[in-house]
């Protein structure tokens, strides 16, 4: 069963403000009601996952994982490298946001589990626009697996 949009957890990584904030003014945008869970780099998000400390004690499993790909502490390479060798964790789809459009750094997302890779436009409207288009495929397209 898909999730509705009152109940879809996105669990965004990302330690610029502005992009955060882009973010969820894009989500905002779109009319969802996605629940937007935001952490600042893939140390936070796996504390997140893993219900690490009382912050996080509560936290719900996200249906959706938005992470930076360059994030100090532990970056996107390293959080997917972890997360997808995780049997409780790997089944949840990962998209990469990144500046980067840099050939090997998406085929290397890829290669470590990565759902998707969208490269950040400069370009507000354009940045905007890609991730109204992303939440609405991931909230109403595809089918996820109940999570227990």
């Amino acid at each position: 069963m898909n999730p509705s949009a009152q109940n879809f957890v996105i669990l965004m990584a990302e330690d610029e403000p502005a992009d955060a904030y882009l973010l969820r003014l894009a989500l905002n945008e779109s009319c969802l009601a996605a629940d937007l869970q935001h952490v600042v780099d893939g140390r936070e998000a796996l504390e997140y996952l893993r219900r690490q400390g009382p912050r996080f004690a509560q936290a719900s499993r996200p249906d959706l994982i938005l992470i930076d790909l360059n994030m100090p502490r532990m970056d996107g390479r390293e959080f997917l490298a972890v997360v997808k060798e995780d049997a409780a964790l790997r089944d949840i789809p990962v998209i990469v946001l990144s500046t980067s459009q840099v050939e090997r750094d998406v085929l290397g997302a890829y290669r470590l589990g990565a759902a998707g890779y969208i490269a950040k436009s400069p370009d507000v409207t354009v940045f905007i626009e890609d991730i109204r288009r992303l939440s609405h495929y991931w909230v109403s397209r595809p089918r996820l697996p109940e999570y227990r």
